[in-house]
């Protein structure tokens, strides 16, 4: 039998329970952005006067010269002249013209190796750099200071340098050994632009490079060390990808940097011996100002710009393989 007080108990909470109004589920009110946040009418006038420059600058300087080189390309266009409508054919001609596939295959050589030597060298000194060696400021001001320095004034000391009567050979020929004519012979020209070139902008890629090794965690570092682990294997394991997100940018942007190149066999070999260190954009160059023909370059631009925008596009197709964004 139930007691009557627990009964009465029961009871008395059932009746107040039934009483009692039903509750409302809870509701949370939205909160209000601030005023300050909330988009007037003319931010977007203003958002445009202060863009206007910019877009200015890119409509004028690069888009409107990028369309007229497409138009160009479709004429026989000379320096001083009428120019005559000849649609594909210059493109047409460039699958005919020997000296194309002479220039696109040291273009190519010049850039994988090139940005080979580039990033092994970086690396190199970046993780040197970061071993807390004494005046570490200091070196990355020396390492910098060629990328910032005139290209031009570069390679003249370079071709001085390399000179058959140059500093170089005068060294070799101190100790016993019969220099060879750098610039002169076929088997060496390519090399020594590689060689100035990757001297001249390695720097740049250092200073990238030694902070993506700088913001490394000390403690993972010291935890794998503490496991037995050897240089190697942190290098393999931590560091790389650690760093691959500034490795993809570096690579990526001298890759591209290295299919424009100019300035260094124009002035140390003039694109010699032969067609040895004849580069697409220094044949470009010559079509246009040399051999008044500037639709026929205008048609090796745009098919420059085809090959790096597919090997930029392979590059970023690529980087989801070994690129590690994640921290």
């Amino acid at each position: 039998m139930s007691s009557p007080l627990i009964t009465g108990a029961v009871v008395s909470e059932e009746t107040a329970a039934s009483a009692a109004p039903p509750t409302r589920p809870f509701h949370v009110p939205h909160p209000t952005p601030p005023r300050g946040r909330r988009r007037r009418k003319g931010d977007g006038l203003t958002a445009l006067a202060y863009l206007w420059p910019g877009l200015a600058g890119f409509t004028f300087f690069i888009l409107v010269p990028l369309l007229g080189s497409l138009v160009i390309s479709l004429f026989e266009w000379p320096l001083f002249g009428t120019p005559t409508f000849v649609g594909f054919a210059n493109y047409q001609k460039l699958f005919s013209d020997p000296t194309f596939y002479t220039v696109l295959l040291n273009t190519v050589i010049f850039a994988f190796v090139y940005t080979a030597l580039n990033l092994l060298l970086a690396l190199a000194v970046s993780l040197w750099l970061n071993t807390r060696v004494k005046g570490a400021g200091f070196w990355r001001v020396i390492f910098f200071l060629p990328a910032i320095t005139p290209m031009v004034a570069n390679a003249l000391v370079w071709r001085l340098l390399l000179s058959d009567n140059g500093i170089v050979n005068s060294a070799l020929h101190a100790i016993g050994v019969q220099g060879p004519s750098w610039l002169s012979d076929s088997r060496f020209a390519l090399a020594s632009v590689i060689a100035m070139s990757v001297w001249q902008s390695f720097g740049y890629n250092v200073i990238v490079l030694s902070a993506g090794i700088a913001g490394i965690p000390k403690e993972l570092l010291e935890a794998s060390r503490m496991d037995g682990t050897n240089a190697w294997q942190r290098m393999r394991s931590i560091i790389l990808p650690m760093i691959s997100p500034a490795l993809f940018f570096t690579m990526t942007m001298t890759m591209i940097g290295a299919f424009q190149v100019f300035v260094q066999p124009q002035i140390l070999t003039q694109g010699g011996p032969g067609e040895s260190t004849n580069t697409f954009v220094l044949y470009l160059y010559r079509n246009g100002f040399v051999f008044d023909r500037l639709g026929y370059a205008s048609a090796l631009a745009w098919m420059l710009f085809i090959v790096v925008m597919l090997i930029t596009a392979l590059q970023f197709a690529g980087q989801k393989r070994w690129v590690n964004y994640d921290k």
